[in-house]
């Protein structure tokens, strides 16, 4: 009888491992590495937790079904380095680029100045909870600094600061999403994001953290950047052009850095959290650390479509794939 029982219970002890890495998973957003005897269950548990509420099924009669693609690579990485041609061709004619024949071997470069840049989505965000943080005015005297500092991780955007306005804004940082001409320095720890628009946005941050020979692109840029090294991921153009044909209909040239913060977050984390998206209470469009005299200026430039982008951000919240704090 002895020898029939053991069987079950090996199960029973499979069982109650299994639930805690979920619980672990859930409560803290981290998986511990420690032990190599975690890695295979470590495994499915990125796959079962992190797309516990993504789409198993194409169904085009589920509107977030119809826009979410999980094969999409969100990452630029040494595996995933080859850009497709319809990609390339497209993401040559957001801002008139030159040198398309010259890209494969500016990201061979890049990889050689920034090998961390190889790394996976998982070792991103590890299936934790995010806040994307906006730069929206409507932040102003919100005090969603604690609820925002909350979350495992939380996404910022080009250049918003948070001294001294930590009560609205909080005063965490794991990924900083930016573009050359929006770039700025980050703290230790912090993940830089770069957004490329272009060849040329790849060229520089290999420059940044080398030579230094770009300072100007379309308008004067930092010849350095100080951030950690180890920490640099590079959004794929691909997942760019994924954004505009799936989610924002190529309405505007080109999804704007703050959405594109957003669709990563819901590839890539367990609970999503949106702040500061949106005009103020009054009406106005700008950013919460300026008193901006033309407040409707980023709605109007044609680039991005501010009114459709934050009417697919309120209805991921409808759906229950965003929770948005206006």
């Amino acid at each position: 009888m002895l020898v029939k029982k053991k069987p079950w219970v090996i199960l029973v002890l499979c069982l109650a491992a299994f639930l805690w890495k979920m619980y672990r998973c859930v409560h803290t957003g981290l998986f511990s590495d420690s032990s190599e005897q975690w890695s295979s269950l470590d495994s499915f548990l990125e796959q079962r937790i992190c797309n516990c509420n993504r789409c198993i099924d194409h169904n085009p009669q589920d509107w977030f079904c119809d826009h979410y693609d999980a094969s999409v690579n969100c990452l630029l990485t040494r595996e995933s380095q080859r850009i497709p041609p319809e990609v390339l061709f497209w993401w040559l004619k957001l801002q008139r680029s030159q040198d398309g024949k010259q890209v494969q071997k500016i990201i061979k470069h890049l990889f050689e100045i920034l090998p961390s840049s190889t790394a996976k989505v998982q070792d991103t965000t590890q299936c934790g909870t995010c806040a994307v943080v906006g730069n929206s005015g409507r932040l102003k005297g919100s005090k969603y600094g604690e609820n925002i500092d909350s979350h495992h991780f939380v996404l910022r955007i080009n250049t918003a600061p948070t001294a001294g306005f930590e009560e609205d804004v909080g005063a965490k940082t794991t990924h900083h999403f930016m573009y050359p001409e929006s770039a700025m320095n980050l703290h230790a720890g912090v993940h830089l994001m770069l957004v490329p628009f272009k060849p040329l946005d790849l060229k520089w941050l290999a420059s940044a953290f080398s030579s230094g020979e770009i300072q100007h692109t379309y308008r004067r840029v930092k010849q350095f950047v100080e951030a950690d090294k180890s920490k640099v991921r590079i959004i794929n153009p691909a997942f760019l052009k994924y954004i505009q044909d799936k989610w924002t209909k190529h309405h505007g040239r080109y999804p704007s850095t703050g959405f594109t913060a957003l669709i990563f977050a819901i590839h890539t984390c367990t609970q999503v959290s949106a702040f500061g998206f949106g005009a103020d209470n009054n009406g106005n469009w700008h950013h919460y650390w300026e008193e901006n005299h033309y407040a409707g200026a980023f709605r109007k430039t044609g680039v991005h479509d501010a009114n459709f982008e934050l009417g697919l951000i309120e209805r991921l919240a409808d759906e229950g794939k965003v929770l948005f704090y206006k």
